[in-house]
């Protein structure tokens, strides 16, 4: 009898989800209902889903509606009706159109039209599939209304937006939060009627008892009504079935496709590969994703046509097949990749192939996929209230003072102690915390369908200008659509723009190079020498000082335990304990054997018995533990927060006890392994994508170790990395560089190498206007070298505070003039001439300007690059109040082992981590005055004695100790060193100060 009911996916207006609608249906008695958000249909491929565990009849629909003024209800008879109603709100949608007061004549949807809106529109006359909805609050005036007459049109339409008085005052705030207003000027038009709630079956037929007959047509109505979307395991995926057309052809293709690529990927064809490729091949038919490895190859093969650089990693990588398509770059024999991790029967859904472009070239890539393929569309997801961005709306809403919010905020308070407002704040906040807040794009999934994708759900049109679905992958999966993961990367931008930059200054030697030699990069000492000793700033996943260290650890000199690092870095293997020990077997191999259970140790051999990749759950799930491959699946996918059934997650769970209680495993080592699997299951990688992390790492580190000048440049034009660009530049003058600021006769937008010189790009001038940047490129480009700055006025029209920026940092250098007495000629030269906008016919005749003379000392120079680059390029030791007493570094740290060490560090990164206790300790690493890195670290009574102070120079006073070989200091004490006083704007004796030849860090 309910016709019209909201979940909170009707964004800033619905209070429950739909799971708690269902709930509510059966606690009133409720066999059928309809489900109609307002102009969304984001829950309703869960609402049926959940309808059919509940046993409860789903009907699905739309509440269509201007703002929040009702227009009219479409209810999907059947699947092509919801496709019908799909199809019209997203037209609306994409063309963020208004709804007309009369709904087109749809063929298998119903139409209900509120009893209010009827009167006011006049409406007369109704098709066969029109209806008018009466809600409760309609009785009273349906006996004195005209529309008595309608009879058979007749139908119960009781909107049900809350369960009690507690979510409508939800509404009421979420409904202020969407009108930016306060509560208490919240308008009575912008709310929904307190009523709007379910009753209980009888109390409805109770209230319609005059009636009968809206009873009756409402009955007839809902019985008409029907929807089905198949959730069961043995569900069909509904990706695009075929790609050539037919099944037959997409397989004779597949298999062309996979023995034209075997000798271009394995010279030397033996029986193993032969034997995997085909079990592949009939398991990859068996499950019917053919066309989906089709279409990835289809994408990769466009890839390689436009000379884009791509990655392809997930578990898919553990394929053959994947890899003869060159989805893929990784060899599955070599590193004897489990082929159950990325399929098996068990599993309804395809291996994942999350493939990564150059966050240049992945629009492109999904423009061409939108083109190529029928029905696409980008996957949604989404963004929910946190508490922070809930308590600022909720403060604003019921007029809280900014500093009052600030505390809540923090969440530093104490109940007790909060007023009325502040308690109601907190109360609502813990309410709506969680619920959706608008729809966003997932970061790489796009959906390739066989059916329209508007028989799933409408679609939204994000300002990417792709249609975007209005559910998440997780639903998509339940249903049976899979995403394809198309990524941008920025770590593959720099490893193309490296070889632009390469195939222009030294094409030659770059020649003699393949990017995608990996086999040859691997035996390469220098390459390996650089993962060996941690030299590897700027290169793809191993720069971090946490990845610096395990290298360290590890002493990894190979590919395949580079492979090993980039999943034992994750949190979960971390976490477990395990990180460690799989540092001390790999160090002692005879550990594993005494340490090691044999199940376990015959289980993973390579890794020590240590779980290190995803596949190891499978693994110890099923031989360790007796569990089925599907079971293991379960288990892997339960914890990697994807999952839907917990219930199903916990009968694992039990069953994994139970039979290793039945195999004899006494409970400590039971619950030992269960804790392992427990804490790093969801963290981990699958192994094929480790491999594939570590190709790319070798690709940078190639880079770093033959062309490192280039490489940086790469690095610093598209966004760095994990560190600031102030220390990729101050790598890259330890790599030999010379330095330069911005100049406007050899600079461009982005960082220019010329041999070792480097000259830094427009692009750090923050407050430089794009177009003044592009303005002065194009005439410099058309017209040659600027001559001086009165040549540059005379052809670049710019504002004097433009040219400004362009003088204080030094651009005109070349000028030989002191950069105030520019500054003066500037002023003067704009303010007598007149800037004409369009070519001049003569060159002008300069004035000329008896300018005094003046100075700029080499402090007040860094002091201005540090307002307008964000750093100086001076060594920042030069910058101190008091010079540093000693020359220490990290040079000296073996000759202080154990020992107290007084050393000086410039900060590049600090990470501020908690104890299992709760207490905050923190890891530092810094450059010390000769220009390396050193690491420190602050247990927690250090930490809460000597806080980091942000950036600059401090004195640290500590033990140097070693674990496994990495050398650190354990802080005893710090001292935040003072810089002199900026000399801009202080006493001109302070600027006296210049910089002898020694201070070369970070400068030149």
């Amino acid at each position: 009898m309910y016709l019209n009911c909201h979940t909170y996916y009707s964004l800033r207006y619905g209070t429950f989800s739909e799971v708690a609608l269902l709930q509510l249906a059966q606690e009133n008695h409720v066999s059928q209902l309809a489900l109609t958000d307002i102009n969304t249909t984001s829950a309703g491929l869960n609402f049926v889903r959940k309808a059919q565990e509940l046993h409860i009849k789903p009907i699905l629909g739309i509440d269509f509606r201007n703002g929040v003024e009702p227009c009219f209800i479409g209810i999907a008879m059947n699947n092509d009706g919801y496709l019908e109603l799909n199809n019209y709100l997203s037209e609306h949608l994409h063309h963020k159109k208004k709804f007309p007061s009369k709904a087109p004549g749809f063929k298998n949807a119903y139409v209900i039209y509120p009893f209010e809106k009827v009167l006011q529109n006049e409406m007369v006359s109704f098709s066969e599939h029109e209806f008018i909805g009466v809600s409760i609050a309609d009785l009273r005036r349906l006996r004195f209304s005209r529309l008595i007459a309608f009879k058979e049109k007749l139908v119960v339409q009781q909107p049900v937006t809350f369960r009690n008085k507690r979510d409508f005052n939800a509404h009421r705030l979420l409904r202020a939060i969407d009108n930016n207003t306060l509560l208490s000027k919240l308008c009575i038009t912008e709310q929904a009627d307190p009523e709007e709630k379910m009753f209980p079956l009888q109390n409805l037929a109770a209230r319609f008892s005059e009636y009968p007959f809206i009873l009756e047509n409402t009955e007839c109505f809902m019985n008409a009504c029907s929807i089905h979307f198949d959730f069961s395991k043995g569900r069909k995926p509904q990706n695009l079935k075929t790609y050539l057309g037919s099944q037959e052809e997409d397989e004779a293709f597949l298999e062309k496709l996979c023995a034209e690529g075997l000798p271009y990927r394995y010279p030397n064809v033996d029986e193993a590969i032969l034997t995997r490729l085909e079990k592949e091949f009939s398991l990859i038919k068996q499950m019917g994703f053919v066309s989906y490895f089709l279409i990835n190859w289809d994408i990769v093969s466009y890839a390689r046509r436009c000379d884009f650089f791509y990655v392809g990693r997930g578990s898919g990588a553990n394929s053959i097949v994947a890899y003869l398509l060159r989805i893929t770059n990784v060899d599955p024999m070599e590193l004897d990749l489990y082929f159950e991790r990325f399929m098996n029967l068990y599993r309804a859904n395809p291996p994942d192939f999350d493939i990564d472009f150059s966050h240049h070239d992945r629009p492109i890539v999904t423009q061409y996929i939108f083109e190529r393929f029928k029905n696409v569309a980008l996957l949604g997801t989404y963004v929910t209230f946190k508490w922070r961005g809930m308590v600022r709306e909720l403060g604003k809403v019921f007029g809280l003072p900014k500093d009052e919010i600030d505390k809540l905020c923090d969440g530093n308070f104490q109940d007790s102690r909060l007023d009325g407002i502040s308690v109601l704040v907190v109360k609502y906040t813990k309410l709506l915390e969680g619920m959706p807040n608008y729809l966003s794009i997932h970061a790489g999934g796009i959906l390739i369908s066989d059916r329209p994708l508007h028989w799933f759900s409408a679609t939204h049109l994000p300002p990417k200008g792709y249609p975007t679905t209005h559910y998440d992958m997780v639903i998509a999966e339940d249903v049976g659509l899979y995403k394809f993961d198309i990524l941008g990367q920025r770590g593959l931008s720099k490893i193309k723009e490296s070889i632009t930059i390469l195939e222009a200054t030294r094409p030659d030697e770059f020649a003699q190079w393949d990017i995608h030699d990996i086999k040859r990069f691997k035996k390469d000492p220098k390459i390996n020498n650089l993962i060996k000793t941690a030299q590897c700033m700027g290169c793809f996943y191993v720069e971090s000082p946490a990845m610096r260290m395990l290298l360290k650890k590890l002493q990894v000199d190979t590919y395949l335990g580079l492979v090993a690092a980039s999943s034992i870095i994750r949190p979960g293997v971390a976490k477990s304990g395990m990180m460690r020990e799989y540092i001390l077997r790999h160090r002692n191999p005879g550990r594993a054997e005494e340490l090691a259970h044999p199940v376990m140790l015959s289980i993973m051999p390579e890794t020590y018995g240590v779980m290190v990749y995803q596949e190891d759950v499978i693994k110890v799930a099923h031989h360790f533990a007796g569990l089925d491959l599907g079971e293991a699946d379960v288990l892997r996918r339960g914890m990697s927060g994807k999952f839907r059934s917990r219930a199903e997650f916990q009968r694992v769970e039990e069953k994994f006890i139970f039979n290793c209680r039945e195999k004899g495993y006494d409970d400590e080592l039971i619950f030992e392994i269960w804790n392992q699997v427990a804490s790093f299951a969801g963290y981990a990688f699958a192994k094929g994508h480790s491999a594939s992390y570590a190709v790319e790492s070798y690709q940078t580190l190639f880079l770093r170790a033959y062309f490192p000048l280039e490489y940086m440049v790469a690095v610093l034009n598209n966004g760095g990395g994990f560190y600031s660009a102030e220390f990729y530049i101050h790598e890259a003058r330890m790599l030999g560089a010379i330095i330069h600021a911005p100049c406007v006769n050899n600079s461009v937008a982005g960082n220019h190498i010329c041999d070792k010189q480097l000259y830094l790009g427009f692009m750090y001038l923050k407050e430089l206007e794009v177009r003044v940047i592009d303005r002065m490129l194009k005439e410099r480009s058309l017209n040659g070298r600027y001559a001086s700055l009165e040549d540059f006025l005379d052809r670049v029209l710019i504002s004097i505070e433009q040219v400004s920026i362009l003088i204080r940092i030094d651009s005109f250098r070349f000028t030989g003039a002191n950069k105030h007495e520019l500054l003066w000629k500037a002023h003067l030269f704009l303010t007598k001439n007149v800037k004409i906008d369009h070519p001049k016919l003569f060159r002008p005749e300069q004035q000329h300007f008896e300018i005094p003379k003046l100075h700029t000392t080499n402090l007040e120079m860094a002091f201005t690059q540090l307002e307008l680059l964000g750093f100086c390029l001076c060594s920042p030791y030069a910058l101190l109040v008091t010079p540093p007493k000693n020359t220490t570094g990290s040079k000296d740290l073996e000759r202080y082992l154990n020992k107290n060490i007084d050393i000086y560090g410039y900060i590049v990164t600090v990470k501020s981590t908690k104890t299992h206790k709760g207490k905050r300790m923190c890891f530092a690493t810094l450059v010390d005055q000769q220009g390396a890195v050193f690491d420190t670290v602050l247990f927690p009574p250090v930490a809460a004695i000597y806080p980091f102070q942000g950036r600059g120079i401090y004195r640290f006073y500590g033990k140097v100790v070693s674990e496994f070989g990495f050398l650190s200091i354990e802080v005893v004490k710090m001292q935040k060193q003072d810089y002199v006083q900026d000399p801009r704007y202080a006493d001109m004796k302070t600027s006296a100060k210049v910089f002898g030849p020694s201070k070369k860090l970070l400068g030149n």
